[in-house]
């Protein structure tokens, strides 16, 4: 698989789910902080580099004062709050294509998002020939989790860079990994991706 077929997605790095934020996971920060670097330093070995962001405006049922944190979450990803914007460590990263997600839903899957002109990521990757996907962000148990899942349905090959990526609980997070690896997501850290 070359660059010119492989897309960077990097999935929901926002201060909403750092610490600090709404729904922070432990790690975020560095998290970012680490996908920043990485994407800095192989920009060339994408064909596309794409970031999504939980968008919501009014995610119904979503958003719950009283979350059972499996179907119902507090308020985050506010739509147009600076939790809900990139994470300040991807300032300089200046993405080919952004698209936002969960505006009047709950979407965990970057596949859910679209760009500003309303078209789908799987669209988007399609006109761009791509073929495979690594996938990295927030958080894996749940938004990378179904993205690289929805990445191996639509027929894309897909790997999760387990260094650039954390869960929200260790538990949720093997069983994340188990579900993936299941699927064919191959699971591997950033330094055997590169290149």
């Amino acid at each position: 698989m070359t660059a010119a077929n492989r897309a960077l997605i990097i999935v929901d790095v926002q201060p909403t789910f750092c610490e600090g934020g709404a729904l922070a996971v432990s790690g975020g920060n560095a998290v970012a902080e680490r996908v920043a670097a990485y994407a800095a330093a192989h920009r060339a070995d994408y064909a596309l580099v794409v970031t999504t962001q939980d968008w919501h405006i009014d995610p119904g049922e979503h958003f719950s004062e009283t979350p059972d944190f499996v179907d119902t979450w507090p308020p985050h990803g506010v739509a147009g709050t600076a939790e809900a914007e990139l994470h300040p460590a991807l300032t300089a990263l200046a993405p080919d294509v952004s698209v936002k997600k969960g505006q009047y839903a709950a979407a965990y899957s970057g596949f859910e998002g679209v760009d500003e002109t309303g078209t789908g990521l799987d669209a988007i990757l399609r006109a761009h020939g791509i073929e495979a996907l690594d996938v990295v962000g927030l958080a894996e148990s749940h938004c990378v989790k179904d993205t690289a899942l929805d990445g191996v349905r639509g027929g894309y090959r897909v790997r999760v860079l387990t260094d650039l990526t954390a869960p929200v609980s260790p538990e949720q997070g093997e069983a994340a990994r188990t579900a993936m690896a299941e699927a064919g997501v191959e699971l591997v850290p950033s330094a055997r991706a590169a290149g």
